[in-house]
Order: structure tokens, then sequence, then C-alpha cells
């Protein structure tokens, strides 16, 4: 029987929908199948890794069996809250290893369940066990979206197995497990327009442990682990634990072994290190942005490193406009990743015009207080097509854009929105941007308008002492 809805909504913002129960989670398990790549009847949306390693245990106690596990938390508690009431019914391992060996591990410990954990799997070299589902009946996969899509907070994951074990996975599921707000989360952080930045943030989580764990390995012994953490056993670890409290960093301590966050913030870490001593080159501030532009008609990350001068990577599924913007990075000097996911199928305009947005409001995020930059740029004309572009990085913007395009459409992009795009980036970033441009073929002063604009911008950026460019002391 279907549960009627609340006679009214919620008194909260955003709660649109939340007056009635959660429905079925289908379009959440096909994109969960698309990016795990396997069929969408092989998915089961659950409440975070931990949820689904709690079915498993509800499994296994109302069929009387057990569970074998490693001793660690969840397991510890899970067990404790199910005890085991006989034979081993079900096997939980952490697998970060090869896909067959996990396969060879379901045949033999057949017809007990073997359950792998891959909830750090994104942060390491190997394959997911999801890989041999379709050939181990008795074989189930838990993905999380805790750590490596930021959602640990939210509480959402996934089940992987062949149907049939999904089913009675699913027969010990309570009602409405799945609230709708954690749904909505789970989507946003899996759009399309997600990804590039999404892996982008992994290799950095991944550059950044083995710069940490290269440090301390030169005071103390460190395991090898995967994930956003470090594990390691400091002489004094109660002492290891109070020093990095000092310098705002939480770690746990479980024995001997201390274990050890890692952010995508290199400042963070450089603390980490410093509360045992070791003391990081000194580093300027990171002049990174980020945008996130959700409209209805499209959904937009874009994300910059003014002093970083890749990766460049830019989707929107505009041609012609994905090469300009990558002109603007290169010549520019800088970072950028631009990922939308737009109505093409009506028109390109607002996929171009909400991206120029993003790529200012995360260029206003990366300039912050503007300290130190030469603030102005300008080119001379160059080529063919004479394109001239002045900048001032004021925080006033006064966007001035003189030139006719003959041409209506290069590729599916569409000439008349170069003026919208400079004028959106100026206003989103707040700078002057004057431009002029002449010349005979459309594509050549296209083209010209976004390098020469990359290139002002990479005078106006650069860094040239540690004052706000201002007689006046302030922007």
């Amino acid at each position: 029987m279907m549960s009627l809805p609340a006679p009214y909504p919620p008194l909260v913002s955003g709660g649109e929908g939340l007056d009635r129960y959660p429905g079925d989670a289908q379009a959440l398990a096909a994109r969960m199948a698309a990016i795990y790549a396997t069929p969408v009847e092989t998915v089961l949306p659950v409440r975070g890794l931990t949820h689904g390693l709690e079915l498993v245990w509800r499994l296994a106690a109302r069929d009387g069996g057990s569970v074998q596990a490693p001793r660690a938390e969840p397991y510890d508690r899970l067990s404790a809250i199910y005890p085991a009431k006989g034979d081993p019914a079900v096997v939980v391992i952490r697998a970060l290893g090869s896909p067959e060996a996990v396969a060879e591990m379901a045949a033999r410990v057949a017809p007990a369940l073997l359950v792998v954990d891959e909830g750090l799997i994104e942060f390491s070299d190997s394959s997911s066990a999801v890989t041999v589902v379709k050939d181990q009946p008795n074989l189930i996969v838990l993905r999380s979206l805790s750590l490596a899509y930021g959602l640990a907070g939210a509480r959402v994951g996934a089940a992987i197995a062949q149907p049939q074990t999904l089913a009675r996975l699913a027969s010990v599921l309570e009602p409405y497990a799945l609230p709708e707000p954690l749904v909505r989360l789970a989507q946003q952080a899996l759009d399309p327009s997600r990804m590039i930045e999404t892996t982008e943030r992994i290799a950095a989580i991944r550059r950044e442990r083995e710069r940490v764990a290269r440090e301390l390995g030169r005071l103390m012994p460190v395991e090898p682990c995967v994930g956003p953490i470090i594990l390691t056993r400091p002489d004094d670890p109660a002492a290891a634990l109070a020093g990095l409290k000092a310098y705002g960093v939480e770690a746990d301590l479980s024995g001997e072994r201390l274990r050890l966050p890692v952010s995508i913030k290199p400042e963070v870490n450089d603390r980490l290190l410093a509360a045992f001593g070791l003391t990081p080159a000194q580093r300027r501030a990171p002049r990174v942005g980020q945008a996130v532009r959700d409209t209805k008609e499209t959904r937009i990350v874009c994300a910059v490193d003014l002093d970083a001068p890749g990766p460049v990577k830019i989707e929107t599924g505009v041609g012609f406009f994905d090469h300009m913007l990558e002109q603007i990075a290169a010549h520019g000097g800088f970072s950028l990743r631009l990922q939308c996911e737009g109505d093409l199928h009506t028109d390109p305009h607002h996929t171009i015009e909400d991206s120029a947005i993003a790529l200012g409001q995360a260029l206003k995020q990366a300039l912050g207080k503007r300290k130190g930059i030469a603030r102005y740029g300008f080119v001379l004309p160059m080529d063919e097509a004479n394109a001239t572009v002045s900048i001032d990085l004021s925080g006033r913007p006064y966007p001035l854009f003189e030139g006719t395009f003959e041409t209506p459409y290069i590729g599916e992009y569409r000439t008349d929105l170069t003026a919208h795009v400079f004028r959106s980036l100026a206003e989103a970033m707040g700078a002057a941007v004057h431009i002029k441009v002449t010349g005979q073929d459309d594509h050549h002063k296209t083209e010209a308008v976004y390098k020469a604009f990359g290139r002002a911008l990479r005078q106006a950026i650069r860094i040239e002492g540690d004052a706000v460019p201002s007689t006046k002391g302030v922007l």
C-alpha cells in the first residue's frame, strides 16, 4: 500500500517534494550503474557503505548464520549488534587486489556470501571486483560516495551483485531506506558535469598522500595505505596526537598506530608536517577557485589554479568553444577544468554563456584580495585578425566589446555569443575588459580574441609583490 503524503510541505528552504515519502531510487541506480560499469539490475543504492554492511549482518542473523570479518570498525560494532548464531554465512574482506583473486575466494567460500568492501578503491590503482560479479552468484561488492565524492555526511553508497543476490539483500531492507534529500545529493555529485573535477581531486589527494608519507617516512615507519589517510607508528603516539591537536589537525590513535588525514589543500598538510617538526618550504597561499553552477538549462563545475600551468580539461559539448577556453588557459598560463551538461538540443547559448559565468566566478575566487598582482594586462594587435584586449582586475566590472562577425556559426559555436562570453567573464570576475577586433576571417578573429584575452590575463594575474596594486591601498 502506498503511503499518503504529509498534509503540507515542510517549513524549510529547498524542501520541494519532501512532503512525500521516498520512492524508489531507480534514476540513482542507473547513474551508479554507468559510473561502476555494470548493468542497472545489479545495483542497489544504500545509505552508505556501512548500511550495506548492516544489511549483510541482518541477512546472516535472519538466516541463523554468522559473519566473518576483519577486527576493525565498523565490523566490530555490527558484530556486537548482530551476535553470531551459527556457521559463517558471510565473509567480509577489504579487497584492493585483483578481481581474479576475489573471484577465486568467492568460489572457495561458497555457498557463503563474499562481501568486498571497496570504500577506498577510487584512490588506488586496483581494478574493481565489480568486473567479476557476473560470474560469481555469491559475490557482493560495496561502493561508497563518502570519500571519493565528498559525501561522507550524506551517507550514500551501492551494493552490487547478481539480481537474485540483491533480492536477498533487499529482503532485509527497511522501508523508505534512502531519504529523498540523499538521493538528490548523490545524483548531483554523480552528474556527468562533475566527473573531470572529481577525477582531478582524487589525483590531487594521491599526490599529497605520497608527498606527506615521504616526508613522515624520514622520522617514523609509514604503512602502505590507500585513501585520504596515512598510517604511522611514532615513538610517542600520545605526544604526537597532542602536537597535531595544537596545529589544528585531527587524527585517530588506535594502540600504537596513528591514523592521519590527508587534505586536498597542501597548506593543511604542511601544518600536519609542522606538528612533527618537519618544516615545508614556504609557500604563498594557493590561488585556486571553484564554481558550481546549476540552472534549469546547465550544470557546470569549473576550477582554476592560477599558479599551475595544468591540467587543462574542458568539456562543454561545443567543440570549438572548448578549444577557445583552452586558448584562454594555455595563453593565460593557468590550470582550468570545466565541464558542462547543457541543453544543447535546444541551442548552445546557455552552455556558452553559463560556462563563461562559471569561469569568471572561479577566477574571482582565485584572485581573492588580489594582493601582489600586476592588475593590468594588455596585448597589441596580433596576426591578420588584429585583436586588442585590455584588462584591469580592479574588482569593478566594465565590459566593452567592439567587433562584428558575419559568419553566424563556427561548428556549433555561435559567433554572436563571443561578446556575451567576455561580458559574462568581466561581470563575474570583477574586471574591466575592453576588446576590439577587426579582420576578414571570423574564425581567426574569434580565436585571436580568446588568445589575446588569455595573454592579457596572464599579465594581469602575475605576482609582482605583496601589496594591493592601488594607490588607495584597496581595490
